[in-house]
């Protein structure tokens, strides 16, 4: 065990012994998501570097406090990368995303509903729990993968259930074609019922986006794959390709990293918060409260909503009666957020089983209390 490994241990026992709550932070990139920020800050970010890459294998071996762009950064010298295009929220301060941070977190970008989600990806993991043990979970290969799969249990935990101190990943080739289409002024009705009949066909479908206008609207569709395929589904699809492939890139970045204008023009609602309305893809255009205007992204699964949070029994009874739910992403008052939890478990079954793994890995229940609900 490295130093500074031992020196967080050490503090998460010493931590533990007094009861004294800690706050697992990287980057602080993702600080404006969850109920409550309290305890001591624990900074990861000692915990730097790729310990071990096999581009011929497809994974990489990272510590927590690595920073996000550093490992893209590797992967993209091989023509390889993370195909889930985790959000790094980057902050005003200069602070980053960390590789820790992205998978506590579990957040993934516009690709999701394509190629899965960040615990896919997902091998295995060193945590420190809170007790302080250094412990090990899964390896370096989908084989390892067998009985209760603890790594891919940390994907989403936002730190409740440990230190992550090191991370294995699958990562996959570039594709070696993509082209994004274009089709103006649809309504998201016809959006909706196009990604449907497109998601049943085979093609390369990879990421979509329906940004509502001062008119009907536009769909934009991402097509990744073999290049052969990504032209005939071109033909197939119509639309307007877009030619600028660098401005291209960019708009997805900024889908993914929540600057579009569409997410900008919260600022100027006050009192609206950012919610997340997860719905099975085939639902059909939802009856949203003052008659609001969702993003779309994943195929109609994702769809964003801004909306006072006085708006949230609407919303969730919306998205509930779709088959899904709703929460809060980013709080209308950050200072005021530990007035609300953006989680809400749909039984009582699942919030024991949360409850029982947390006593596991946590019995102290040191490591980031109230982030995700009340009493964690």
């Amino acid at each position: 065990m490295d130093l500074a490994l031992a020196q967080i241990a050490e503090r998460v026992r010493a931590a533990a012994a007094d009861q004294t709550p800690l706050r697992i932070r990287g980057g602080g990139t993702k600080d404006f998501h969850g109920r409550a920020l309290r305890g001591e800050v624990l900074d990861t970010r000692a915990l730097q570097g790729i310990v071990a890459y096999e581009p011929s294998e497809l994974v990489v071996t990272a510590r927590a406090g690595t920073p996000l762009a550093d490992l893209e950064a590797a992967l993209a010298e091989r023509g390889q990368c993370l195909p889930f295009e985790p959000p790094h929220f980057a902050r005003e301060d200069g602070g980053q995303a960390t590789v820790g941070g992205m998978v506590a977190a579990g957040l993934s970008g516009p690709a999701r509903a394509s190629v899965g989600a960040v615990r896919d990806y997902v091998l295995g993991t060193t945590l420190v729990n809170g007790r302080g043990e250094v412990l090990q979970f899964g390896g370096q290969v989908m084989k390892n993968v067998a009985g209760y799969d603890v790594s891919r249990l940390m994907a989403g935990a936002w730190g409740t259930l440990g230190l992550l101190a090191e991370v294995s990943l699958k990562v996959l080739p570039v594709a070696p074609g993509e082209a994004t289409l274009r089709f103006d002024d649809m309504p998201q009705a016809e959006a909706l019922r196009s990604l449907q009949a497109w998601g049943g066909r085979p093609l390369p479908l990879n990421a979509s986006c329906w940004v509502p206008g001062t008119g009907l609207g536009t769909l934009y569709v991402r097509l990744r794959g073999a290049a052969a395929a990504v032209e005939a589904a071109c033909r197939t699809l119509g639309g307007t390709r877009m030619a600028d492939q660098a401005s291209v890139q960019a708009d997805w970045a900024a889908c993914r990293e929540q600057t579009l204008p569409w997410f900008l023009a919260r600022a100027e609602q006050p009192g609206h918060a950012l919610w997340r309305l997860s719905v099975p893809a085939a639902a059909p255009v939802l009856a949203l409260p003052g008659g609001a205007q969702p993003l779309v992204e994943w195929h109609g699964a994702l769809r964003w909503v801004q909306a006072p949070e006085g708006a949230g029994d609407a919303l969730r009874d919306a998205a509930r009666a779709a088959g899904g739910s709703a929460t809060i992403f980013r709080a209308a008052d950050e200072g005021a957020r530990d007035a609300h939890s953006p989680w809400a478990l749909p039984s009582r079954a699942l919030e024991q089983i949360h409850a029982r793994l947390r006593q596991r890995f946590d019995p102290a229940g040191i490591f980031n209390p109230g982030r995700m609900a009340t009493g964690w």
